[in-house]
């Protein structure tokens, strides 16, 4: 398993309808609605306030009416896999103007149309941003038998899956610039980025290796010129984190929290192990940010989890830092990234440059 888990302290699983409740809630997914339409093409924006109180509802509106969003169903012949995605793109932005853009994967459970907070802030600073949705190990594991959650939980992060999902990540982009919207994606500037598996995800596309019989898995995507890794879990079972990690080569910002803790059935990953992906990056040059507190589904658009307060202060604080990382990966300028660490004062546990 590349993923999410350690055997370590197994976790005691829940039953019945508890545990898909107690699944969701720890790995901060909310479950799928029991009925849900299927949207158009050409969606609207609708605002996703990231702080409370009206200036912040205000500001979110603003943000929404700068800010188009698409979907597309796409489908790999090749690998027989369907590949939905979710574009954002900013509204004010002449067409003629090639744009950088973040690919983002899911964590497990999740779908193309969660972490629209970042998706839509972005787009309104003139990024495009592409979400995934990889079906292998999306919302469709809350779906059935309560009892066989935990099955279906690990299913989703076996090697198979693992390895899909970066395909996933590279067919998107092989569409995305070969069809009616290439021109408005810059090729040279495309930056990866994910939560929890989705952060797994994006580590491997910038160059984390693993081994399966006897040979190293290269599953790099030479496309990645950036990473920005949320809540990575570890890769358990592949030796040392080094050797897993070692070898990336791109400007990476890691984000976790002091309470960012995985727990699903049978499974368990500290805090620590975030901090210790960072540890084992190689460089160039990486960026971590630890808040103080939260929890390990508050970077998920969910309302409330690690602090009713917290989170929308830390889901403000990780647009602005996602932001400032972005221009510094295509400026070559860390200073504001620095600036924008140096203003978040106690919300932040640790802020580390190398």
């Amino acid at each position: 398993m590349w993923n999410c888990s350690d055997r370590r302290q197994p976790a005691r699983p829940a039953s019945g309808r508890l545990a898909a409740l107690a699944a969701a809630w720890l790995l901060g997914l909310a479950l799928p609605a029991q009925a849900q339409l299927a949207l158009p093409q050409a969606l609207p924006t609708v605002p996703a306030p990231t702080a409370a109180g009206p200036q912040a509802a205000a500001e979110a509106e603003a943000e929404a009416d700068r800010v188009t969003v698409q979907e597309f169903d796409w489908y790999d012949a090749a690998r027989q896999r369907q590949v939905p995605v979710r574009l954002y793109l900013p509204a004010d932005v002449p067409l003629l103007q090639a744009l950088p853009l973040v690919v983002f994967s899911h964590g497990i459970g999740g779908s193309r149309r969660g972490y629209s907070y970042l998706g839509r802030h972005w787009a309104s600073q003139g990024f495009a941003s592409l979400h995934l949705q990889h079906v292998g190990s999306d919302r469709a594991v809350w779906t059935g038998n309560p009892l066989s959650l935990p099955g279906r939980l690990q299913a989703a992060a076996q090697d198979g899956e693992a390895t899909a999902r970066v395909g996933d990540l590279s067919f998107a982009l092989d569409q995305l610039l070969a069809g009616p919207l290439a021109g408005r994606i810059d090729a040279r500037r495309i930056v990866a980025a994910g939560h929890s598996y989705g952060a797994n995800t994006t580590l491997l596309a910038a160059g984390a290796q693993v081994e399966r019989g006897g040979r190293t898995l290269n599953l790099r995507d030479a496309r990645i010129q950036a990473a920005i890794v949320i809540s990575a879990p570890p890769f358990y079972g592949e030796g040392t984190p080094e050797k897993v990690l070692g070898g990336i080569r791109v400007p990476s910002l890691h984000i976790t929290a002091t309470e960012d803790v995985i727990r699903v059935p049978g499974y368990f990953s500290p805090a620590a192990d975030r901090v210790a992906v960072f540890n084992a990056i190689g460089g160039p040059a990486k960026t971590l940010v630890v808040f103080e507190g939260g929890s390990h589904s508050i970077f998920t658009d969910r309302a409330g989890t690690g602090g009713a307060l917290l989170n929308p202060q830390v889901k403000a604080a990780t647009q602005a830092l996602s932001t400032a990382f972005l221009g510094s990966v295509f400026s070559g300028d860390s200073a504001a990234l620095q600036q924008v660490g140096q203003r978040l004062g106690s919300l932040l546990a640790q802020f580390s440059q190398r």
